[in-house]
């Protein structure tokens, strides 16, 4: 089989006949992508079509931004797999821990905040066991399952650790790490990133998504959607103050941004010892450093494979995005708080 070009692949009709595309915006570098209609939000359409969405979207990612990208971000390559899952064999078979000993980590913050690369980190070592968001077996559309689902996972496991990475579930960290029925404790990790980076991934991947949803929360609408879970009240009251058929996409991501990483706070989760935040610009200004605080926080010892794939680099800062100067402010003013205690969970764990 020759391979033709990307333009040489067109996807037929219907496929195509409700995709939307987003016109290119100089201002963050963006470019043509994936934007439902108006009146319909991801995991609203029928089943069928819920599929057929997912898989336009999902050449769409692929093409504007490399099959090897994708292939690496969702993990799909099947050497590295089989590879990884010989690993993991191979110590169990000489390591593993008895069932029931495994101990959970949940990896969770806000979409598109660095958190694969974490992932891809701790599944580089074989005492890892790893579900994704897109595991079944562990979530159903992103999701985690019911709870007896996922501490059956965990206990019959004999890896050293569990990890799952239940992002629409991060409201709910709390309950898990509390209430979840296994013989070991379990452990959390809180990801962010800097508002501008995360806001141009979001726009990139999701488009508009971030404006619709909150446009839905505000008008009282959709609160039983993940997204309005543990709203407080100040910031439901702050969402109702905007108007949304003027508000840019952007302002839009980085509202959600500061709405969804406030829960680390309001729900206290910068005093629980269980819990440790991690910054994905200290992870790649500073790898090493960053990975043997996490590491000694999961009590568990470090070596270089764990960041070998990442390039060490300063977040070289692009130009500000033009945001709504009230949200700007918020995002700063909380920015600087996930700074200061990610730094002191770094430097306290690092030195352990």
């Amino acid at each position: 089989m020759v391979l033709q070009p990307y333009e040489h692949y067109k996807i037929p009709a219907p496929w195509s006949a409700r995709v939307l595309p987003v016109e290119k915006d100089p201002s963050w570098g963006g470019q043509m992508n994936y934007r439902q209609p108006p009146d319909q939000l991801p995991g609203d359409e029928p089943p069928a079509q819920r599929w057929r969405h997912k898989l336009v979207r999902q050449w769409q990612w692929a093409r504007r931004d490399g099959f090897g990208r994708w292939i690496e971000e969702d993990q799909l390559n099947p050497v590295d797999r089989v590879r990884k899952a010989r690993e993991k064999q191979r110590w169990r078979r000489h390591h593993g821990v008895l069932p029931g000993e495994a101990v959970p980590v949940f990896l969770v913050g806000v979409q598109r905040s660095g958190t694969n690369m974490l992932v891809r980190g701790l599944e580089a070592a074989p005492e890892f066991e790893v579900h994704n968001e897109n595991d079944r077996t562990a979530f159903k559309r992103y999701r985690l399952r019911s709870e007896a689902t996922v501490a059956d996972i965990i206990m019959r496991s004999r890896q050293r650790y569990v990890l799952f990475k239940p992002l629409c579930d991060s409201h709910r960290v709390g309950e898990l790490l509390d209430t979840m029925p296994v013989a070991q404790a379990g452990r959390a990790i809180w990801a962010y990133r800097d508002v501008d980076g995360r806001v141009r991934s979001a726009i990139s991947k999701f488009g508009d998504v971030n404006l619709r949803v909150l446009s839905q929360i505000a008008r009282g609408e959709g609160l039983a959607r993940w997204q309005a879970q543990r709203i407080s009240r100040e910031n439901l009251a702050l969402m109702r103050e905007f108007d949304y058929a003027t508000m840019s996409p952007e302002t839009a991501a980085a509202l959600f941004w500061y709405i969804r990483n406030c829960l680390y706070f309001e729900m206290e989760l910068d005093k629980r010892p269980d819990t440790f935040l991690s910054s994905y610009d200290l992870l790649i200004a500073q790898p090493e450093q960053m990975m043997k605080g996490l590491c000694a926080f999961l009590g568990f010892p470090y070596y270089s494979g764990l960041t070998r794939h990442i390039e060490q680099r300063s977040n070289s800062r692009k130009p500000l995005l033009d945001i709504d100067p009230v949200v700007r402010s918020l995002c700063d003013l909380l920015t600087e708080r996930l700074d200061a205690n990610a730094r002191v969970q770094v430097e306290q764990w690092a030195t352990e």
